[in-house]
């Protein structure tokens, strides 16, 4: 799972080695931390957040899998 989320937002960006992500996990919940380039976080929320939305529903499906709810965070 943390390969494919650094995968999508490798994809979307520009500068690919500015991109970090976090993991914090316990019982029911994973919460990510995307951390991209001051200039690509318009790229990665995208217009009125759409871009962004669709990265959250794609993990989430993932993480229902795993019976736990995901949370992504992006920041630059």
């Amino acid at each position: 799972m943390d390969e494919l989320l650094t995968f999508l937002v490798k994809a979307l960006v520009e500068d690919e080695e500015s991109v970090k992500v976090e993991k914090q996990e316990d019982d029911k919940t994973i919460e990510y931390t995307v951390k991209v380039a001051e200039g690509d976080i318009g790229k990665v929320i995208g217009k009125n957040g759409k871009t962004a939305t669709s990265v959250r529903t794609i993990m989430k499906s993932i993480g229902a899998r795993t019976h736990k709810k995901v949370f992504v965070k992006f920041e630059d």
